[in-house]
């Protein structure tokens, strides 16, 4: 298995299986011309076997810190230690970016991403409450219930 971090639209494009849906040009290359975005692909023979994806965040009074934003392996290549690598990847690139620590955001009852989270060696911080607010992909305005 090898590791790279993406760096093309193609690159992203090819790896869209693991994402939730297709890679859009414009976004692909939106998220490429973020300096804090990265996504870093695993490829078991030349083809994308897994994908992890951060975002760096930072702020006046904290500095900066890494969030592993998504992580995807291929349902036909689970079970082998790939999602542990990818977040073990990120968390090596957080460090090298001077980053003061790494987090992600789980649904409490997601076992298997709780279990490679834990083995790359995450630990429960506590409770943790999410709230969102969607926003109209077309108006850019939140939606009304």
């Amino acid at each position: 298995m090898e590791i790279r971090r993406a760096r093309t639209v193609a690159e992203l494009v090819a790896a869209e299986g693991l994402f939730d849906g297709a890679a859009r040009q414009e976004w692909a290359e939106r998220f490429l011309a973020s300096p804090g975005h990265l996504m870093l692909i695993a490829y078991l023979d030349g083809v994308p076997a897994g994908m992890v994806s951060g975002v760096e965040m930072s702020h006046p009074d904290k500095g900066t810190e890494m969030c592993l934003y998504e992580l995807s392996v291929d349902e036909g290549c689970r079970r082998r230690g790939i999602g542990r690598r990818l977040a073990l990847a990120l968390a090596d690139e957080a460090r090298a970016r001077g980053c003061y620590g790494m987090w992600v955001g789980v649904d409490t009852d997601n076992e298997a991403a709780l279990a490679t989270y834990a083995s790359a060696g995450a630990r429960d911080e506590g409770v943790f409450a999410m709230r969102g607010w969607p926003f109209s992909p077309d108006a850019g305005a939140p939606d009304t219930p």
